[in-house]
């Protein structure tokens, strides 16, 4: 095999590569990694598509790493590594982060990366689910304008742990957004946008699980009887409830793991700061 550029070969290709390991990933959300990352392909000597590995630089010492998929028939032949061992030599001194497969997890503790915390990947047909009032958020609902984008992008920083200005820019053009507002500030917000079997809310980021679902509910009802995931670092907690009680109980998990620095976006409020409740992907983080 030999190492090529992603953006060289063609989207039905890599939709077959991730339809072949049983991901949900359409071929425009194959070409949406595409604008906003960089990757390289694991090409046979007749053009075929074995394998794919993606990275996501959101600033000169931080990386997330995707999309690596190799071929079922490759996968216990070391294809894995070597695709990794390139994207080293893509990234040098930089801190990387990844959400693994269970399939995934040795792979990655061999390279190093150490666990940080399990996401849940919430998903299925969505419903309503009423709150007592008791439980609603003190602030305004709003659903997120082009003047908005520069509060989110700053509430997006600070839960997340480093600005991701360009990803947020192009998300907020493919998504719809909802944002939790107090004295003009906007305290929390959650984008939704096609994705896979339906639709997948995330990023969303809130400061406690109340202002959470404030600002998730919105996406949930627009959705309701229809397919809608989110992946969220969020376990044994009201927030994990509503998304269960709404249609979505986890259907598998991912590690998150680190080689590195680590970035502390896990919510707790305790701190009453910032934390990211659903991440825009796996991928993306």
């Amino acid at each position: 095999m030999s190492v090529g550029d992603i953006r060289d070969v063609g989207l039905d290709q890599l939709h077959a590569l991730s339809i072949a390991v049983g991901w949900p990933h359409r071929a425009e959300d194959w070409q949406f990694l595409r604008e906003i990352g960089r990757g390289i392909v694991a090409v046979d000597e007749i053009g075929r598509v074995l394998g794919s590995a993606m990275w996501f630089p959101y600033r000169a010492d931080f990386s997330t790493v995707g999309m690596v998929i190799t071929s079922p028939r490759l996968q216990t032949q070391g294809t894995g590594q070597w695709l990794m061992r390139h994207v080293f030599s893509e990234l040098p001194r930089r801190d990387l982060r990844l959400n693994a497969t269970r399939a995934a997890r040795r792979l990655y503790l061999s390279l190093n990366f150490k666990p940080e915390k399990m996401v849940f990947q919430c998903q299925g047909t969505a419903r309503l689910s009423e709150r007592p009032r008791d439980e609603r958020p003190d602030g305004e609902i709003k659903a997120l304008e082009a003047g908005d984008l520069d509060a989110v992008i700053a509430c997006d920083a600070a839960g997340y742990g480093v600005e991701r200005a360009i990803l947020i820019r192009m998300l907020f053009e493919q998504s719809s957004g909802y944002g939790l507002f107090r004295d003009g500030q906007l305290c929390a917000f959650a984008f939704c946008r096609p994705f896979g079997r339906g639709h997948v809310v995330g990023p969303a980021v809130a400061s406690n699980d109340t202002d959470a679902i404030a600002v998730v509910a919105p996406h949930v009802a627009q959705h309701a009887g229809h397919f809608l995931r989110l992946d969220t670092h969020q376990d044994n907690s009201e927030f994990a409830t509503f998304l269960s009680q709404s249609g979505m109980p986890v259907y598998d998990t991912v590690l998150t793991m680190s080689l590195g620095k680590r970035l502390a976006d896990f919510a707790d409020e305790k701190t009453k700061a910032p934390a990211t409740y659903a991440l825009a992907s796996q991928a993306l983080g």
